[in-house]
């Protein structure tokens, strides 16, 4: 999408991410990629591996528009859709053809070809009978890629992969699997279920099913999300509570914007910290009534915070997360007991309303500014 937004950045190397020493690879295009840039490795690493590459902090809003016009090209070949995340999703086109005069396959082309067109970004497609299949068939030819991965070629096309290839297998499982000589999915097919049980536990079981091309999971469509978070990870490690507490008032304000994005109001709040040797503490509390308010979220996890603060610990990172949800309706209820606290709900929920009307900058709390 930057690339489209710019043409410049056509024949480059880009990397999304934090440019900084304590920054993240979001994601990097596959010229980025040939170079070995990959999701989730440290900015310093992909510096080092990619010098003359292109580094653009990501604008999420912009995605998520991005994102939501592609949804709509999904919804209208099926109601079926399952996203994974912004830019990947499952569609079950089962019983579509009669509705749209076109195989699966086909549909599928004429997608990637109107999100190209209407949209201007490229798509990787890839059909099969199972979840497990599609996204292995979407991961083979990249950019603009599509690929079909049929019934009856699964076992021959799966018994040539690797087991690093198979949902669940990270590097300790892989190499459990080297160690005991087992390399490729051909070999787990020729295995018994129940030895792979007695060697593995209950991933035995999934390598079993997987090897074998067996995924009976569906599509699942509406669910609301387990948790929703927002956390940042500072230039420099910090162990004052006076600034980690302006840090955590930022992610508060952002936990709040995306509740009330998704009309959620979270029972239990959770603080992360991580120090400066990468070692991560986590505290939660239940709020008495649950809450989509960053004044509400901010006074819980003020109390969580300045525990973690008396021995002056420097934290290089610093979150917070809602969970037990209740639709938004069901919460922040008055409290009579305490008229200050409602005064200030009353008045970010102004603030909302103005800032919702001539635009997200509008006005701020004085703690944002």
């Amino acid at each position: 999408m930057e690339k489209r937004d710019d043409p410049s950045l056509a024949d480059k190397p880009l990397i999304i991410g934090g440019n900084s020493d304590r920054g993240v690879v979001s994601t990097a295009c596959y010229i980025a990629r040939t170079y070995g840039v990959h999701s989730a490795m440290p900015m310093v690493q992909a510096r080092k591996l990619c010098p003359h590459a292109v580094i653009l902090k990501p604008d999420m809003e912009r995605y998520r528009i991005v994102s939501r016009a592609v949804r709509n090209l999904m919804d209208a070949l099926t109601p079926l859709v399952e996203p994974l995340s912004l830019d990947e999703a499952f569609l079950d086109l089962t019983g579509t053809e009669a509705l749209h005069g076109l195989s699966p396959a086909e549909q599928l082309a004429h997608l990637a070809s109107d999100v190209e067109k209407t949209i201007g970004i490229s798509l990787s497609v890839g059909l099969s009978h199972n979840k497990f299949l599609a996204k292995i068939a979407s991961d083979l030819k990249k950019p603009r890629g599509f690929s079909i991965i049929g019934k009856a070629e699964t076992p021959d096309f799966l018994a040539r992969q690797k087991v690093s290839l198979i949902w669940g297998v990270g590097k300790a499982m892989c190499d459990r699997l080297h160690n005991d000589g087992i390399t490729h999915i051909g070999q787990l097919q020729q295995m018994e279920e129940a030895d792979l049980l007695r060697r593995y536990g209950s991933f035995g079981g999934k390598l079993w099913r997987l090897a074998r091309g067996i995924d009976d999971r569906q599509i699942v469509t509406g669910t609301a999300p387990k948790s929703v978070s927002a956390e940042t990870t500072f230039e420099h490690d910090i162990a004052d509570y006076e600034t980690l507490e302006i840090h955590l008032w930022k992610q508060c304000e952002r936990l709040s914007k995306a509740l009330k994005k998704k009309d959620l109001a979270a029972g239990t709040v959770t603080l992360k910290l991580k120090t400066a040797r990468h070692r991560q503490i986590t505290r939660s509390r239940a709020l008495f009534t649950p809450s989509q308010l960053a004044d509400r979220l901010f006074e819980m996890s003020q109390a969580l915070l300045k525990p973690e603060c008396r021995d002056q610990i420097p934290y290089r990172l610093l979150g917070i997360t809602g969970t037990n949800f209740t639709p938004a309706q069901m919460g922040d209820t008055p409290d009579f007991l305490q008229p200050e606290k409602d005064r200030r709900a009353k008045a970010e929920r102004t603030m909302d309303q103005i800032n919702a009307r001539f635009g997200t900058q509008m006005v701020k709390k004085g703690r944002s500014v």
